[in-house]
C-alpha cells in the first residue's frame, strides 16, 4: 500500500498550471539571464521611441495587417500550403486597403467637383443657419456672428492667412502620418510571412521573438475588445439618430451613413470617437439650433458611459480592473498626449502579460 503524504503544505510552494513554483522566502526577482534583461530593456526603449518620434501610426497599421494575415490565412490554408496562404492573405488584405483608397480619393474628387461650382449656394446655406442661430441665441452671441456671406469670406480668408504657417505644418504631418501608416503595413505583411520560417535562432534573437510574441497578443486582445467597444457604440448612435430623433420629428440626413461611420471611426481607439461625434454635430447643426444641443447632450452622456465600459471590456480581455486601464490612460495621456492616449491598452496589457509570464503578479 502507498505511503500516504501528511507533511504540512509548504508556505513556499504554490501552484502554476500543473507544476509547483517554489517561491523564495525574501520575494526576490526571478533570476533571468543578462540577455533576457537586454530583450526587456531593447522593448521598453522601442515602447518610447515610438511614442516620442511619432511612430504610433506605424506601429498600429503593422501590427494590424501582422494580426490579419493570421486570421485569414488559417481558412486559406485548408486549400494551399501555409507559406503560398499567407502571400494569399497579403495580396487580399493589400487589394482591400488599395481599393478602398481609391473609391475613397474618388469620392472625394467627384465630391469637389459637384461642390466647388456651387459655393455660393453652400455659403447661403451657411447663412441661413447663421441666421436661425441669431435668432435664438443672446444677444452677446449674435454680435459675434457674422452678418452676411461677404463677412464669412472676409473671417474665412483672414483667419488662412494669419494660421497659414499651422496649416501647411498640418498637412505635412498629415502627410508624414499616413506615410508611416503605409510603412508600417509593409513592414508588417512582411514580418507575417516570414515570421514562421523554421531558423535556428541565436539567444538574444529568440528572447526578443518572445517579447515580439507577447506584444502581438497584448495588441490583439485589444483589437478585439475595440471591435466590441466600435459595435456598441454603434447601436447606441444608430438608436438615437433612427430612432430617438423621429420619435421628435427631427431626421438627420445621411442617418444611416453616420451610423456606418460611427462604427469604423471606432475601430481607432479614442481619435475615432473625436471624428464621428464631429461629423453628427455639424450635420446636427445643419438641421436647427436644437437638434444640436440634444445631439451634444447625448455624446456627452452617452461617451461618459462608455469610458467606464470601454474599461470593463478591455479590462476583461487583459485581465485587468478598470481603475487599472483607467490609471494608465490617464498618466500615459499626460505623458505623451493624445498618442500616449491610445497607446496605453496596448502598451499597459503588454506590461501586464510580461509580469504575469514573470509571476510577479
Amino acid at each position: 500500500m502507498a505511503k500516504r503524504n501528511d507533511a504540512p503544505e509548504d508556505p513556499h510552494i504554490r501552484e502554476v498550471g500543473a507544476r509547483p513554483v517554489r517561491l523564495t522566502s525574501d520575494m526576490s526577482l526571478p533570476k533571468l539571464s543578462a540577455v533576457e534583461i537586454g530583450s526587456y530593456l531593447l522593448v521598453f526603449f522601442g515602447m518610447w521611441a515610438v511614442l516620442h518620434y511619432n511612430l504610433l501610426g506605424a506601429l498600429l497599421g503593422g501590427m494590424l495587417v501582422y494580426q490579419l494575415v493570421h486570421t485569414i490565412s488559417p481558412v486559406i490554408e485548408r486549400h494551399m500550403p501555409s507559406h503560398r496562404a499567407r502571400w494569399v492573405a497579403v495580396v487580399v488584405i493589400a487589394s482591400v486597403v488599395v481599393g478602398g483608397l481609391a473609391g475613397l480619393s474618388i469620392g472625394i474628387t467627384e465630391h469637389f467637383e459637384r461642390t466647388v461650382p456651387n459655393i455660393q449656394t453652400l455659403l447661403d446655406q451657411v447663412m441661413q443657419i447663421v441666421d436661425q442661430a441669431r435668432s435664438r441665441a443672446p444677444s452677446w452671441v449674435s454680435t459675434m456672428l457674422p452678418g452676411d456671406v461677404s463677412e464669412i469670406k472676409q473671417r474665412a480668408g483672414m483667419l488662412m492667412h494669419t494660421h497659414m504657417s499651422q496649416l501647411q505644418q498640418g498637412g505635412k504631418n498629415v502627410a508624414r502620418g499616413f506615410g508611416h501608416v503605409l510603412f508600417g503595413m509593409i513592414i508588417g505583411a512582411m514580418i507575417a510571412i516570414t515570421s514562421e520560417r523554421h531558423v535556428q535562432r541565436l539567444p538574444l534573437s529568440t528572447a526578443l521573438a518572445a517579447r515580439a510574441s507577447r506584444f502581438a497578443d497584448a495588441f490583439r486582445r485589444i483589437v478585439f475588445a475595440q471591435v466590441k467597444i466600435s459595435t456598441i457604440n454603434a447601436v447606441f448612435t444608430a438608436l438615437y439618430l433612427l430612432v430617438g430623433l423621429p420619435v421628435f420629428h427631427q431626421r438627420l440626413p445621411l442617418s444611416k451613413t453616420l451610423v456606418l461611420i460611427t462604427f469604423i471611426a471606432g475601430l481607432l481607439p479614442v481619435i475615432g470617437n473625436l471624428i464621428s461625434n464631429s461629423l453628427i454635430l455639424a450635420v446636427s447643426l445643419a438641421v436647427s439650433l436644437p437638434t444640436a444641443i440634444s445631439s451634444l447632450v447625448f455624446l456627452v452622456l452617452i461617451h461618459k458611459f462608455e469610458y467606464f465600459l470601454n474599461a470593463r471590456i478591455v479590462g476583461g480581455q487583459i485581465e485587468a480592473r478598470a481603475w487599472e486601464l483607467l490609471l494608465a490612460m490617464l498618466i500615459m495621456e499626460a505623458a505623451a498626449g493624445v498618442p500616449g492616449l491610445i497607446a496605453a491598452p496596448i502598451f499597459y496589457a503588454y506590461i501586464k502579460r510580461e509580469l504575469i509570464y514573470l509571476r510577479l503578479i
